[in-house]
């Protein structure tokens, strides 16, 4: 597979290849949407947390005598039925991450690239880099690429200027080749990849 590299000046600067077990799967919807939700219930607190009745404060004495009041027979008001009780079965603090194997989750990697090649929204850029952290001249270069809506992949380290004028742009993620994900890849339109990032990614999957 061939595809064409592109500079941020939306001038033409050569080919690559792109590697077949990488973007030349058919893709697969319901693995992608495996992975959706596992890394959607990754990112999950499961913070929530109510009292139960051993864990209010209040006194343990007897409210109304066990006999003659024509009542229940109430023991103490931290009972669940009484206002300012504990809650009865309420929330406790758990993890919401759900279970799924190393290599599933690398197959639905390649298939999310391989999506994003098929539906022909794959950029290769020549390089991620700017002169200044200027977002008016980067959202202008974006322009000229028709990229409203983007992933943009770099090599291991990011250029500062160019992550710095990026980050006020609406609908742009700029990310290192480290954390490339299959959700960020398809909530944005295109996923454009750098040379350096396509080499770590080949290197990572060989």
């Amino acid at each position: 597979m061939k595809a064409d590299v592109t500079t941020l000046e939306a001038k033409q600067a050569g080919t690559v290849d792109l590697p077949e077990d990488l973007f030349g799967l058919e893709p697969r919807a319901d693995l992608l949407h495996r992975m959706v939700n596992y890394q959607l219930a990754m990112r999950q607190a499961g913070t929530h947390k109510s009292k139960n009745r051993s864990e209010i404060t209040g006194s343990t004495h007897k409210i109304v005598r066990q006999k003659g009041s024509g009542g229940a027979r109430h023991g103490n008001k931290k009972a669940p039925q009484f206002r300012g009780g504990g809650k009865a079965f309420g929330p406790v603090v758990h993890s919401h991450a759900i279970a799924m194997p190393k290599k599933v989750r690398a197959l639905a990697l390649r298939h999310a690239l391989s999506a994003k090649a098929a539906a022909g929204e794959l950029v290769i850029l020549e390089d991620a880099k700017a002169a200044a952290p200027r977002t008016a001249d980067l959202r202008s270069a974006f322009g000229k690429l028709g990229l409203s809506s983007a992933l943009i992949v770099d090599g291991p380290e990011l250029d500062e200027n160019f992550a710095l004028a990026a980050r006020n742009i609406p609908a742009v993620d700029v990310l290192p080749v480290q954390g490339i994900n299959v959700y960020d890849i398809l909530r944005r339109g295109k996923l454009v990849l750098t040379k350096a990032a396509l080499t770590s990614l080949e290197a990572r999957f060989k």
